[in-house]
């Protein structure tokens, strides 16, 4: 195969692979996290944008939401967490592994778990 054609047959496949990321991510996830003196269970509603960046909130129910921002590579998803003023989260930052339904990890550079599982009854 020349240069050329393979380059195409890259590109067309990286273009395929792209809408099976977005359907692991978006979409409503009921979320557990977990720490040594606690659990928290809560809600979250994800969706990737262009690129690798990913928006969305999560908190203990869905009108209580806390925005959060991140990205994904491969299979590893990075959040962020941004309460407002005075408000408290159960993490700052969590990695979480995604396999089909569910997304775990840890939260705080390892000082609990978190655990997210897709909320299939939410609809978005």
């Amino acid at each position: 195969m020349t240069p050329r054609p393979l380059l195409l047959g890259i590109l067309t496949l990286s273009l395929l692979a792209t809408p099976a990321h977005a359907a692991e991510i978006d979409g409503a996830w009921r979320v557990t996290v977990s720490r040594p003196d606690r659990t928290v269970s809560g809600v979250a509603s994800l969706r990737l944008l262009k690129g690798n960046a990913v928006m969305g909130w999560v908190g203990p129910s869905a009108d209580d939401p806390i925005p959060v921002d991140g990205s994904f590579d491969g299979s590893v998803l990075t959040l962020h967490t941004h309460p407002q003023p005075g408000r408290r989260v159960a993490f700052a930052d969590c990695k979480v592994t995604i396999a089909g339904d569910k997304m775990t990890g840890a939260i705080d550079g390892g000082a609990g778990a978190i655990e997210f599982v897709r909320d299939s009854a939410e609809k978005h």
